[in-house]
């Protein structure tokens, strides 16, 4: 309503009157009070509205209680004003809140903020230093232009200077007149007579100074000094992608204008741009904020211009200059329930409005200025700073409404278009001192036959007779209930995205993938917005790629892991998803996307037997394992360590299975496909993360229906390795030559003992002998055991389904954390 920084909280909201001179009566009304500001609008829309801000106030006061005068007070002003309100019914507590928070105020005023600007100003982007800005004293500060570009590089009309001139001075007698009945500071009076000759154009000379007011950027200004040259010093000389942008865009911003055909504009444009984007990285620089600036640059000195880019940027138009334009793409929505409901004829002829929304795209982005001719798109941006967006809704339905005609009688969109930018290109300003630029389309298209002029003028004052009834209220409203529509949009359109990318290298179904996506998500928004964990901006980035917008952190993944993995890991649980989190976690940022995490539960569900040996190999590797879990206390000690079992074991029903031959083959099969294999070879196990290894196995079969088997052959296949790894060990000392003499083939019978004999095959490859205390085996001793017991392949063979993990979440989304605690799901096939 009144076009306060977002930040701001509401503390008052009271029925009052106030004393209006220009009326002389009281006005009834609302007084409003928030952290920095006292506000008041009349009942009636249009009959008043004044804006304080608290750093103008110089005194709050209660005066006598009378039957004429009921609980009133008088605010005064630093300008030599005092604004009266009477019949306040909490007058104390109104009165003692405004009174603490004008102290808070004048303490902040006295004692101003040191701004620190750090190295990541223009946000999480390399910078590039250039020296000669290093080297630059401190007390030398870079020049910026004290005075507007128009008063520089003023144009003048070719007509009669004269009556021009005199148009200008009547206009600015009305100001005069009007500024001393109603005030000239941010707290005047706003009325529906200062509407009136706001919608007659603002003068060329006080264009930059009401501008300021009605954005209230002029508190800005004053609250804030030396804050942009100090964001020049510090931006200036810095090279990053947001610059590059910038230099690109510089000369097209007002080319036609003489102030943008020399350095004098193009630098004062690129000052301004690059201390945004430095002061808020967040938006940094999008396209059409040149020209924009480029017009606040010729009515207001430079640092004028960019207290005005900060209100339009971060108050006028929210969220308009991002990567998505989000802001914009809701106002377009909006705009077409407008159309629909104001032009309902022509709603019906153009069935898809989504066309005039895309067309109508750049009028909300540059306020008209890139499709108007310069000296009529500036009457356009005088209403938007008085009534804000709400101007560019009335302006637009009334360019649809003059060529409503032309519209329901075109063919396609590309003559739609046509029409409305050779309409466009003919508002005129006749009463503009500055001269008519030339018609771009008449240009392109050598136009024999004149096509008729609109006058802006007329142009916005049908806008607000025939569409100027819409109160802020109601576009507040709209633009409610269609932001909610368009984030939909946005982030089912994200979410198919990355479902494209993802699908093709995993093996889920394609409504698993999507509920699998949508816990993801769940579970970042929760950690990020309910518990506060991170910076927004590290997790979810809308610049990045579909894929790496969301990111979790490793609790995350932990709550995520214990959820949907379908084996029973126990209380190694958290361990081991810790360590997955550090191997997908490649360039260490301590996140991981949706791709990694679809990735590792994919050869979980779906992998092959030998993918999910090596990703729980990998496990219990560095970098995955550290040095603190070397340390933790391991159930297999004992009997289970020893070496001294024989290979001849009993199974049920099955008398005694030899496994020495078995072996054998196996090792000439290992070094057989390790001189095929174009992988990279993993690193080998020690002893210490070989018992991690086979504590996680132990924990993976705990009730399982087999697990008595399970248990039976994972001790076979443990004691089977850790031979492997003690004749490794000890033959380590033997060069490879040597080892390859004592190896004779076991069909021939010639070793010197079966053990020796069984596992000199695997050692007699090395190349550098280990030292004696070195025990290791290899993924590829590890499988190649596994494959030998029947059980074990069949439990890593056995189809998993996910599905029923996910309704289970779905019924319950918020099960995963209770007391800062994670449930964990029973296991599922």
């Amino acid at each position: 309503m009144f076009k306060l920084p977002r930040t701001e909280r509401l503390y008052d909201v009271v029925d009052c009157s106030l004393w209006t001179p220009f009326s002389r009566c009281h006005t009834p009304g609302r007084i409003y009070t928030s952290d920095s500001y006292i506000c008041f609008a009349s009942k009636e829309d249009g009959i008043c509205t004044v804006i304080i801000p608290l750093k103008e106030v110089v005194s709050v006061e209660k005066m006598e209680d009378t039957s004429l005068l009921p609980n009133p007070i008088i605010i005064s002003i630093r300008q030599q004003m005092a604004f009266q309100f009477i019949e306040l019914k909490d007058r104390e507590s109104l009165v003692n809140g405004l009174l603490q928070r004008l102290q808070q105020v004048n303490m902040s005023t006295l004692c101003p903020r040191n701004l620190v600007f750090g190295k990541e100003g223009f946000g999480n982007m390399n910078i590039m230093v250039n020296e000669d800005t290093e080297s630059r004293s401190e007390k030398e500060k870079l020049p910026t232009n004290a005075e507007a570009l128009m008063s520089s590089f003023h144009q003048t009309s070719s007509g009669n200077p004269d009556s021009e001139l005199t148009r200008e001075q009547i206009k600015e007698r009305l100001w005069m007149d009007h500024f001393a009945e109603y005030g000239r500071t941010v707290c005047m009076f706003r009325t529906e007579k200062i509407r009136k000759l706001v919608a007659m154009g603002i003068p060329e000379s006080l264009r930059g100074e009401l501008w300021l007011i009605f954005s209230d950027a002029v508190t800005d200004l004053a609250t804030h000094p030396d804050y942009y040259s100090r964001l020049v010093d510090e931006s200036m000389g810095k090279s990053c992608m947001v610059t590059e942008e910038i230099e690109r865009d510089l000369h097209r911003s007002l080319p036609e204008h003489p102030a943008f055909q020399n350095e004098t504009g193009i630098a004062a444009l690129r000052r301004v741009l690059t201390a945004y984007a430095y002061r808020n990285p967040k938006i940094g620089y999008c396209q059409s904020m040149n020209i924009l600036t480029s017009v606040l640059l010729l009515y207001a000195k430079e640092e004028e211009a960019f207290w005005l880019l900060v209100a339009v940027c971060e108050r006028m138009l929210p969220d308009y200059f991002n990567h998505r334009v989000l802001g914009a793409q809701v106002d377009q929505s909006v705009f077409e329930e407008l159309v629909h409901e104001r032009l309902p004829e022509l709603a019906e002829h153009i069935t898809d409005l989504s066309t005039l929304a895309s067309i109508s795209l750049s009028w909300f982005l540059t306020l008209f200025i890139s499709i108007m001719p310069l000296q009529s798109a500036v009457n356009v941006v005088d209403c938007f700073f008085f009534d804000g967006i709400q101007a560019i809704f009335q302006i637009g339905l009334a360019v649809l409404d003059a060529t409503a005609v032309e519209l329901c009688s075109s063919k396609d969109d590309a003559q739609a278009l046509m029409i409305l930018s050779r309409f466009l290109e003919h508002v005129r300003n006749e009463e503009s001192p500055l001269p008519h630029t030339g018609n771009l389309h008449s240009l392109l298209n050598n136009e024999q036959e004149l096509y008729p002029v609109t006058d802006i003028a007329d142009l916005i004052r049908d806008s607000y007779e025939k569409f100027g009834n819409s109160s802020v209220e109601q576009i507040e409203h709209l633009r409610c209930k269609h932001r909610i529509r368009v984030l939909q949009s946005h982030e089912e359109t994200t979410k198919q995205n990355v479902l494209r990318v993802v699908a093709p290298d995993v093996s889920f179904l394609h409504e698993d993938l999507e509920d699998l996506f949508d816990m993801f998500k769940r579970e970042h928004f929760i950690s990020c917005y309910w518990e506060g964990i991170s910076s927004l901006i590290d997790r979810h980035d809308p610049r990045r790629a579909y894929a790496e917008q969301y990111k979790i952190d490793s609790g995350q993944f932990t709550s995520l892991f214990k959820l949907c993995s379908p084996w029973p890991w126990g209380s190694h649980t958290e361990a081991l998803a810790e360590r997955m989190f550090r191997l997908m976690d490649e360039n260490q940022d301590s996140l991981i996307e949706f791709k990694s995490f679809a990735w590792c539960l994919d050869i979980i569900y779906h992998g092959e037997m030998n993918e999910k040996i090596k990703l729980l190999y990998r496990l219990h590797i560095p970098p995955a394992l550290t040095e603190s879990d070397h340390d933790c206390q391991s159930p297999l000690k004992g009997p289970l360590l020893s070496t001294t079992r024989p290979l001849k074991l009993s199974k049920p029903n099955s008398g005694e299975k030899d496994y020495q031959k078995q072996l054998k083959q196996m090792l000439k099969d290992l070094a057989k496909d390790k001189d095929k294999s174009t992988d990279k070879e993993l690193p080998k196990m020690t002893q210490k993360e070989f018992i991690q290894f086979c504590k996680t196995l132990y924990s993976l079969f705990h009730e399982d229906p087999d697990e008595n088997d399970l248990f039976q052959a994972i001790a076979t296949v443990t004691t089977l390795l850790l031979q492997i790894g003690e004749v490794g060990q000890r033959s380590s000392s033997i060069s490879s030559g040597s080892a390859s003499d004592e190896f004779v083939d076991s069909e021939n019978g010639a070793c010197s003992s079966d053990q020796d004999c069984v596992f000199s095959e695997a050692t007699s490859t090395a190349i550098h002998p280990l030292p004696e205390t070195d025990w290791v085996v290899s993924l590829e001793h590890i499988l190649a055991s596994l494959l030998t017991e029947q059980s074990l392949v069949n439990f890593f063979e056995k189809p998993l389904e996910m599905k029923p993990k996910l309704e289970s979440a779905k019924m319950n989304p918020y099960s995963l954390k209770t007391n800062g605690t994670i449930q964990q799901s029973p296991m599922l096939y």
